[in-house]
C-alpha cells in the first residue's frame, strides 16, 4: 500500500468520508464514459450492444475489479465476493432506474436486440458457472480454482458466438414505433476528434474509476472491521451500490442521449464483467478458492443475481409497452427482488 496512505483500517469518520468521495469520482467519470462510449460505439461501427458489453464493461467495471482483488489479497474473500454478486443485483436495478428517466415507452421494449438478449444468456450461463463453483470440490491449480478457467472460457466463447450471431442474425425484434434502432448519431465536438484521442480519454477516464474503487475497497475493509457489519451486507449492498454506480450513471447518462441500446447493454456489461471478477478474486486470494470461501448470504446474492436476469431478460423477450407507474413488470420485479434481497441481508 502507498505510503501516503494510513494503516487499515481506518476510523469510521474517514471511512465514510473516504467511501462518499470515491463514489462522487466514480458517478462523474461514468457521465463523461458515457459522451465519449457512445462515439466510440458509432466510429469504430460496433454499435451500441456490443461495444457496450465488451468495452463499457471493462470501463465502469474497473472499479469492481479493484474492489475484490484488495479485499481479496487483504484475506476478506467473502467481502469480495459479495461485492462481485452483489454489483450485479445493484446494477441490474439500475435498469429500473434508467427506464424512469425515459418517458416514452418501457426502456425494455426500445432496446429489445439479438445482442442485448444473447448477453443476457450468457451472464446467466456465467453466474450459474459461479455458483456450481461452490459445490465443485475444494481444489486448486497454481492457488486458482479449474472453475475460474471455465468461467473465461465461457466468457470468450460467448463474446464470439455473439458476434456471428450478429454478423448472420436468425432472430430480431420486431420494430415499432417506439423501437430505437442502433443507428450513428451526432456527437458535437467530439465528432471532430481523433480516434487517438477519444480512445486515451477513454482510458484515462476509466482508470480514474478504477482507482476510486480501491480507495472504496479500503474503506469498506475498515466499515467492517471497525463497525462489525456483516461482510454479506457490506459487500452485498454498500460496495455493491458502489460497484453497481458506473453502470447506473451510464445507464441513465445514456437514456438522456437517446442511446437505449447502449443503456441496457452497459449493465449487461458490467455484469458479465463482475462475473469475470470473482476469477481475478480467486486469483488474488491465495489461501484456496474464493468460491469455497464464500458463505450463504454471499450464494443467497448470486442467487439473487441469477433470478433477476432471468427476469430482465423476459422483459427484453416481452417487450410489454408500459406497465404499472410508467415501469414493466420486470422493472417491478427487479425493484422488489433488490428491496427484498437487502432487508434480509440487513437482518
Amino acid at each position: 500500500m502507498p505510503d501516503f496512505l494510513p494503516t487499515t483500517p481506518w476510523a469510521a469518520g474517514p471511512s465514510v468520508i473516504v467511501f462518499a468521495v470515491a463514489s462522487l469520482v466514480t458517478v462523474l467519470g461514468s457521465i463523461r464514459l458515457v459522451a465519449l462510449g457512445d462515439t466510440l460505439a458509432d466510429r469504430t461501427g460496433w454499435g451500441e450492444a456490443v461495444f457496450g458489453v465488451v468495452f463499457f464493461g471493462v470501463a465502469t467495471g474497473l472499479s469492481g475489479i479493484v474492489m475484490t482483488a484488495v479485499t481479496a489479497a487483504n484475506g476478506h474473500p467473502q467481502l469480495g465476493y459479495s461485492n462481485a454478486v452483489g454489483g450485479i443485483a445493484a446494477q441490474t436495478t439500475a435498469v429500473v432506474v434508467a427506464d424512469a428517466f425515459y418517458r416514452k415507452v418501457n426502456l425494455e421494449h426500445a432496446a429489445a436486440s439479438l445482442s442485448n438478449l444473447l448477453f443476457g444468456c450468457l451472464l446467466i450461463a456465467l453466474l450459474a458457472l459461479a455458483l456450481l463453483g461452490s459445490f465443485t470440490p475444494d481444489v486448486t491449480l497454481c492457488g486458482v480454482h479449474p472453475i475460474s478457467v471455465v468461467i473465461v472460457a465461457c466468457y470468450l466463447g460467448g463474446l464470439q458466438l455473439v458476434r456471428r450471431a450478429g454478423a448472420e442474425p436468425m432472430w430480431q425484434a420486431v420494430g415499432t414505433t417506439e423501437t430505437r434502432p442502433d443507428v450513428p448519431d451526432e456527437h458535437g465536438d467530439l465528432d471532430r476528434r481523433g480516434a487517438g484521442w477519444l480512445w486515451g480519454r477513454f482510458v484515462l477516464v476509466g482508470l480514474f474509476v478504477a482507482t476510486s474503487g480501491w480507495a472504496t475497497a479500503l474503506a469498506a475493509e475498515s466499515l467492517v472491521e471497525v463497525t462489525g457489519l456483516s461482510a454479506g451486507f457490506t459487500g452485498g449492498v454498500l460496495l455493491g451500490v458502489v460497484n453497481g454506480l458506473p453502470e447506473t450513471v451510464t445507464a441513465v447518462a445514456a437514456v438522456r442521449r437517446g442511446a437505449v441500446t447502449l443503456a441496457v447493454a452497459a449493465v449487461l456489461g458490467g455484469n458479465i464483467l463482475d462475473v469475470i471478477t470473482l476469477v481475478v478474486g480467486d486469483i488474488a486470494y491465495r489461501k484456496g478458492s474464493i468460491y469455497h470461501a464464500a458463505g450463504t448470504e454471499d450464494l443467497f446474492i448470486t442467487a439473487t443475481g441469477l433470478f433477476m436476469t432471468a427476469v430482465l431478460l423476459g422483459g427484453l423477450l416481452v417487450r410489454q409497452s408500459c406497465g404499472w407507474g410508467r415501469l414493466g413488470f420486470e422493472g417491478i420485479l427487479l425493484f422488489a427482488s433488490y428491496a427484498a434481497m437487502t432487508a434480509l441481508l440487513a437482518t
